[in-house]
């Protein structure tokens, strides 16, 4: 087995990028509807999914992947999931231009699938079909919240006009 040598050559050319840690920052699971529900109705799901990004020195970042799912039956909730799932990069030699979407989009696209397993296992251990929460389009969500914040700032500057 050979290593591949870590020259002035290789190590200089272009962007490094590493997952330093990914961890659950925080979780509840709530179960407030488990006797009155089990096995009758599959419950209507609601999640929500925010990404948060956070300094933490000159090349390094927290990214947060915050999930909020809320199952109900009619009026009455079934189930509650909160989870941060969040990971630490160190981004190297990347351009400041391109640091916010790879932060917004490809690091939430790497942390997901932990995420996802960690609210699987939850809602399984809680009593339930795993909840196997659908593929996520980080890009465009990264898009539209952009454009909101455009429209935002078109409006305040109509405003002062």
């Amino acid at each position: 087995m050979t290593d591949l040598p870590q020259n002035a050559e290789t190590a200089g050319q272009g962007p490094q990028i590493s997952i330093l840690a990914q961890f659950v920052k925080d979780l509840s699971f709530e179960n407030p509807g488990v006797a009155a529900q089990l096995p009758q109705t599959k419950p209507q799901i609601q999640v929500q999914i925010d990404v948060q990004v956070r300094p933490l020195g000159a090349e390094q970042f927290e990214v947060a992947l915050r999930s909020m799912i809320e199952a109900k039956s009619g009026d009455a909730r079934v189930y509650i999931v909160e989870l941060v799932y969040a990971g630490i990069f160190l981004l190297k030699g990347l351009p400041a231009e391109a640091q916010q979407p790879f932060l917004l989009i490809e690091c939430p696209r790497l942390l997901f699938p932990f995420a996802r397993r960690i609210i699987a296992d939850v809602t399984r251990d809680g009593g339930y079909q795993p909840l196997m929460l659908d593929p996520i389009d980080f890009a465009g969500l990264y898009r539209s919240q952009l454009e909101r914040q455009r429209a935002a700032q078109a409006s305040g500057q109509a405003g002062t006009a």
